[in-house]
């Protein structure tokens, strides 16, 4: 069911797949890495084992616990989420109780309020049987966890993709897991988050020095990513500076763009839900500040040709 090297290139991969890493540490990839379809990891030092993250539905976080007995690790005994979004958390339940779930504040604030959330969003999928299950342990700034002689540092870089974001770095082994703060392949997302505190994320994330960078979405990839996304996301910027002026609505201002290099990135409809984080920012709203779920995804269904966003599960 998972391969344990990434696709050749040129071939089409559906199935999760395994990438190791650096010895005890692998990552977890979900073709085609769209909407709903995140990637996770786990670290081990043979005794213990750290997830970083879970999946949407109940067959795929089954399907994540079997690629972690099938690398020889034992099961997870902690669980960290790098955000609260359902496609990084839903999975948390087949962890628990055995495992413990970290996660910082924000997030699980975030995922305690936001319940079922893909079932509000794609009500038509299969998720099985999922329960809420937030972070039970928390923390705000930095925390360290130590498996054997591995050390893996927890950092919360401000609000950015989310309020509550994590980035999980090993700096012995040069790998970084960003969640959702790097897409590869993909558009970013900044709806319940903060553009210009993005931009700050991504410093932090170049000041770790790490070699490999595991996206929350799309194939393993290295730091070059991270001038992507932060060019998108200044793009994003200067057209919504532009079309904020004018007056122009969200919609309005992402249907007379010109993304350039950025249009052939998967999710273009998320375009318009960027601006409106953007709009909220130039009027001077605080980062994560609630906008209006449904007129967002209406805007997105516009963009997208007037079908709603897909769910690739």
């Amino acid at each position: 069911m998972c391969s344990t090297t990434t696709p050749r290139t040129g071939e089409t991969e559906t199935e999760p797949y395994t990438v190791p890493l650096a010895p005890g540490v692998t990552a977890y990839v979900q073709p085609d890495g769209g909407w709903c379809l995140n990637n996770a990891g786990f670290v081990t030092d043979g005794g213990r084992t750290l997830l970083i993250d879970t999946a949407a539905t109940e067959r795929r976080a089954l399907l994540l616990r079997d690629a972690v007995l099938a690398s020889g690790a034992p099961l997870p005994s902690m669980v960290v989420n790098t955000h609260h979004h359902g496609d990084h958390t839903y999975g948390n339940c087949v962890f628990t109780p055995a495992a413990t779930v970290v996660g910082h504040a924000a997030c699980r604030s975030e995922t305690l309020a936001a319940g079922l959330q893909l079932h509000v969003a794609w009500p038509q999928i299969d998720y099985g049987h999922v329960e809420v299950t937030a972070p039970d342990v928390t923390y705000t700034g930095t925390m360290t966890v130590h498996l054997g002689g591995t050390e893996v540092h927890l950092i919360h870089p401000g609000p950015a993709h989310t309020i509550g974001d994590t980035i999980v770095h090993l700096p012995q082994h040069g790998v970084v897991f960003t969640g959702d703060l790097v897409f590869n392949g993909g558009t970013p997302f900044a709806m319940m988050g903060s553009i210009s505190g993005w931009l700050r994320a991504l410093d932090v994330l170049r000041g770790l020095d790490a070699r490999v960078v595991v996206p929350g979405h799309g194939r393993v990839t290295d730091p070059s990513a991270y001038d992507t996304v932060e060019a998108y996301l200044r793009r994003v910027q200067e057209l919504a500076r532009t079309a904020h002026a004018a007056g122009r609505t969200p919609l309005e201002a992402a249907r007379e763009a010109d993304l350039g290099e950025f249009a052939a990135l998967q999710e273009s409809e998320r375009l318009v839900a960027n601006i409106h984080r953007a709009y909220a920012e130039l009027d001077g709203l605080p980062p994560g500040s609630p906008l209006d779920v449904p007129t967002v995804f209406g805007d997105m269904a516009q963009l997208n040709g007037g079908k709603p966003v897909a769910c690739h599960l």
